[in-house]
């Protein structure tokens, strides 16, 4: 019996001192499966789940990355998901659609990171006329387009329209599929790197596109805490990322699927932004910050456009006290 005694002691002291290598372990309080596609601006997710941030605050976190808009929008309208990364003018029109939604995040500003790729004849906006154009109708890259165009007196009657994902469109342009393509970053220094070039960017068009998460407005109901508990882990993960940069932009280009010198290139249209600059956003009680204008002027460009049915009010998409909540 005492040896027994002392080999459970032995064995407890081992289990211990082993626990003790690898960091404390978190029990998962709530569980969320967050729907987004293959883009550098969400990067942050995979590091904070690889990192345990998730974890450290009690989620269980599934990240489900699936490319076509459609699938991912009526998922979330199904509640299969529970949140939804996508654009800020993608988040109107899902709204829009009637499915109840909070924006609590956002991920990125692109300053370069979009794009409209084009063959070396195609030297101006107005050259688009008539010419085979490839983008996803409803996303990011239509809402880049239509802006593209109607800075010039053009609509979408100018061009041929052909409707792909920003990635298909991005890879149709480099077998020479198509005249041009809206996409984004890795696909416009691949495309330019195979004889197209950057017709025009978002740096030619500020505040146009970003990337935000919103939960569905139930899940928000029923789980506040989990909302609560993934903004402070997507703060921790932003800390991480500055403290640590080289080995967080492995851990990302990793989660992305692509090499750490492709996935810093692509970096560098893009902002990516951290706690302090999503306060600055989402702004204060007692002023709004830019990102309801960023909302407002998307459902004003998709609802003149016919694309949404009615307005939505977007401070009803909006929930900014979880962040106001997470500070220190």
């Amino acid at each position: 019996m005492k040896k027994l005694s002392m080999l459970l002691t032995a064995v407890l002291v081992v289990v211990v001192s082993l626990v003790s290598l690898v960091g404390p372990v978190w029990a998962a309080q709530y569980s969320m499966i967050i729907s987004l596609p293959t883009w550098t601006g969400y990067a942050p997710l995979f590091l904070a789940k690889e990192k345990g941030f998730f974890a450290k605050y009690g989620l269980d976190v599934e990240l489900s990355v699936t490319q076509d808009l459609g699938p991912r929008q009526q998922a979330f309208a199904a509640k299969r998901v529970d949140a939804l990364a996508t654009a800020h003018d993608v988040q109107v029109q899902v709204a829009a659609a009637g499915i109840p939604l909070k924006i609590v995040w956002a991920f990125d500003d692109s300053c370069g990171g979009d794009g409209i790729l084009a063959k070396p004849e195609i030297q101006t906006i107005q050259d688009l006329k008539g010419k085979q154009v490839a983008f996803l109708r409803g996303s990011t890259s239509h809402f880049l387009l239509l802006t593209a165009l109607k800075s010039v007196g053009m609509t979408e009657k100018d061009i041929t329209a052909v409707n792909m994902t920003a990635g298909d469109a991005g890879a149709a342009f480099v077998a020479g599929r198509v005249d041009a393509a809206v996409t984004w970053e890795p696909w416009l220094s691949q495309g330019s790197k195979s004889g197209g070039h950057v017709l025009v960017d978002t740096t030619d068009f500020p505040g146009v596109i970003g990337d935000s998460i919103a939960f569905h407005g139930d899940y928000v109901a029923k789980n506040p805490e989990a909302v609560q508990a993934f903004v402070k882990a997507m703060k921790d993960a932003m800390e991480y990322w500055h403290a640590h940069p080289e080995e967080s932009n492995q851990i990302m280009a990793s989660g992305m699927g692509i090499t750490l010198d492709e996935f810093v290139a692509t970096l560098e249209g893009l902002k990516l932004m951290d706690y302090q600059d999503n306060l600055a956003f989402f702004g204060t009680e007692g002023k709004a910050g830019p990102l309801y204008d960023v909302l407002q002027n998307a459902v004003n460009f998709y609802y003149d456009l016919k694309i949404i049915p009615a307005k939505v009010n977007v401070e009803d998409l909006v929930a900014p006290e979880f962040l106001w909540d997470a500070q220190d």
